[in-house]
């Protein structure tokens, strides 16, 4: 084998270690970035909630590496997001990732459809009412000011004989029902 066949093996190999140190990186920058809960509701991780869109390690021209969070906000305007962001970087940083960056993807937008069953488990257990299928509108979106009729069961009896107390709860995000059955208030997570 000649200098410059195992030069340019050299180069490959080094190529390929580098590449799969990024795949490596990456894996685990995803599992730390998928155990970051979520501030209003801890008892979802930001992947459970669906929130969390991908985590990538991109190679700067410095040399370095930077780890790329990518989340979306549940709704406009969500008081959660800065928390998030920062609770990203704070593990990510703890965990070894020095450079980390956080982006904010609105396209498509974020819906609860994107709650995870395990998501949806921990809510039940939690006792909130998980969201149904989110509404879907071909065209324009009617604006309605009266109550949203939502089909949906006691987290804690099982009930369907619920009522809608206040169409806000502890967050935006959320709406206060009672069951009628156990007499039990509730917050059930909206279908956005």
């Amino acid at each position: 084998m000649s200098a410059r066949e195992r030069a340019s093996g050299a180069l490959v190999s080094a190529r390929e270690r580098a590449s799969g140190a990024l795949v490596n990186a990456r894996e685990r920058a995803s599992e730390v970035a998928a155990q970051v809960r979520d501030p209003e509701m801890p008892m979802l991780t930001l992947a459970d909630l669906g929130v969390l869109r991908a985590v990538d390690v991109e190679r700067k021209p410095d040399g370095g590496e930077i780890v790329v969070a990518s989340i979306t906000p549940t709704y406009t305007g969500c008081p959660a997001m800065a928390t998030m962001r920062d609770d990203l970087v704070h593990r990510l940083n703890d965990a070894g990732f020095p450079r980390v960056e956080v982006r904010v993807v609105l396209d498509p937008p974020w819906s609860s459809d994107w709650i995870s069953e395990r998501g949806r488990s921990a809510l039940h257990e939690a006792g909130l009412s998980a969201p149904g299928p989110a509404r879907r509108a071909a065209g324009p979106v009617v604006l309605t000011l009266g109550p949203v009729r939502r089909a949906l069961a006691c987290p804690r009896c099982g009930s369907a004989a619920t009522r809608l107390i206040s169409e806000f709860g502890a967050t935006a995000c959320k709406a206060l029902y009672t069951c009628t059955d156990c007499l039990e208030p509730f917050e059930h997570v909206k279908e956005i």
